[in-house]
């Protein structure tokens, strides 16, 4: 039989097996993963050491993942855990199945006022919450806005973020950063900003950008882009409502010390409408000492990284190619004559199954050779046709089914049957039935005590 299927490597890290790539960056990949001990899907960032050192980024790091430690919302994305190799870092984070807000706008436009009020109240939600831990975000705009599997707002991405104490003497910060045209007018000026004001601005921006379907301020010229978002040069759209207009404009004032504040914000009229506070239990504060061992050059602090080779996926047009034409019973049992090879199906794991053949085996006289989920038995006493040898591969079908094929290398066919009964018997716990079948073995049985063929999810070949 020809199989086209390859044997997959499984990375594995720590307790999480890793998957297929979902984001990558200049620094980093962010990788699906899965926790094999709760089955959690997650998603886990991986950072390469090497380049952070070599780009000067260390402090900026360990602030991301300090900031996303302080912050359990509901309408952030939750940091997990964090963990270190000799040569990368892995952020593991809450995985969030609804893509980008910013894919949203691309792919349906503007929003109905309703809906856009929704997510601006939920990014305020975050964004208040942020600003009382004294985090700020500096980069928000609605690709660093995720939604969740029931559509409510993800805040993500807190690698432009600061923290109040980075404050400097003035008790502003000075670092300018963040995408052009969300920036607040006071961050491009370079004389310090507010970190919460500067956040709101960006706010406002997206709240436009929801509610219009393209941004306030825009220039193929920096420097043109840069005077508008200085003189705040907007037009809000005609379809929009009074109450959004005027709220847009207290948001996007230049002047930060007259832009409405979050407090403001919670009384004004158009955001109230159908508000609900965010509603959930307030931890204890982080503990941030993992997050230094992540730095350490310590072999006790890092985890290991694991590739494990994973059983040959077999599609539904191998499985059936091993039946005789369409008669599926051929996988799950019949009697007939001698045979030189036999399969049959198992809901245990992969490694579970290679162990148990192992056990089985070896009390038969027979010396095992594995490699991955590959084994080689030999018998040690010679048969009439020399030393009996099986062939045992295990095949991937379905997450939680495998098929396991059991064929005669070398020597006799007959022995290869009367070994292969002994295995099954031992594999009895192991070897899965189609509903009704150990009904019908046991009657079987009492019609033929002598039959030697086995009667467990095997076929002839």
């Amino acid at each position: 039989m020809l199989r086209n299927s390859q044997s997959k490597i499984k990375r594995k890290i720590d307790k999480y097996e890793i998957g297929r790539t979902i984001g990558e960056g200049t620094f980093a990949k962010v990788k699906f993963a899965r926790n094999s001990e709760t089955g959690e899907p997650v998603a886990i960032k991986i950072i390469d050491k090497d380049k952070v050192l070599k780009h000067k980024i260390s402090e900026q790091i360990k602030r991301e993942i300090s900031t996303m430690k302080l912050i359990k919302h509901p309408n952030v994305v939750q940091l997990y855990e964090v963990m270190a190799s000799k040569t990368k870092i892995f952020i593991v984070l809450e995985f969030v199945t609804g893509g980008e807000l910013f894919d949203k706008i691309v792919n349906h436009g503007r929003m109905r006022e309703d809906e856009a009020r929704k997510y601006f109240q939920q990014l305020i939600n975050a964004v208040d919450y942020c600003h009382s831990r004294g985090v700020f975000h500096r980069d928000l705009k609605p690709e660093n806005l995720l939604l969740d599997a029931a559509g409510n707002l993800r805040v993500s991405d807190f690698g432009l973020s600061a923290l109040s104490q980075q404050a400097e003497n003035d008790g502003l910060l000075h670092t300018a950063c963040g995408t052009p045209n969300y920036v607040a007018p006071e961050v491009l000026n370079d004389r310090g900003y507010d970190g919460a004001t500067a956040d709101l601005w960006s706010c406002g921006v997206i709240l436009f950008v929801l509610l219009a379907g393209y941004l306030p301020f825009d220039d193929n010229n920096v420097m043109n882009l840069y005077k508008k978002i200085s003189m705040a040069q907007f037009t809000c759209p005609p379809w929009l409502s009074f109450g959004a207009m005027k709220f847009i404009t207290r948001i996007l004032e230049p002047n930060p010390l007259k832009r409405i504040t979050i407090p403001e914000i919670l009384e004004d009229k158009w955001f109230k409408k159908d508000y609900k506070a965010a509603v959930f239990y307030e931890k204890e504060d982080a503990n941030l000492d993992d997050v230094e061992a992540v730095f350490k050059d310590s072999e006790e602090f890092h985890v290991t990284e694991k590739k494990e080779e994973q059983p040959t996926a077999m599609n539904a047009f191998e499985l059936i190619s091993m039946s005789k034409g369409l008669n599926l019973e051929n996988l799950i049992g019949v009697k007939e004559g001698y045979k030189k090879e036999t399969r049959f199906s198992c809901k245990c794991t992969a490694n579970e199954i290679v162990k148990k053949i192992e056990q089985a085996a070896k009390p038969l006289g027979f010396d095992v050779h594995k490699k991955n989920y590959k084994m080689r038995l030999e018998n040690s006493k010679a048969g009439r046709k020399g030393n009996l040898n099986v062939a045992t591969e295990v095949f991937q079908v379905a997450p939680c089914l495998h098929v396991v094929e059991v064929k005669k290398a070398k020597g006799d066919t007959l022995e290869f049957n009367k070994f292969y009964k002994k295995l099954s018997t031992s594999l009895e716990d192991v070897v899965w039935k189609a509903e009704g079948e150990e009904e019908k073995e046991e009657d079987e049985d009492e019609e033929d005590d002598d039959d030697d063929q086995i009667k467990c999810c095997s076929q002839s070949v």
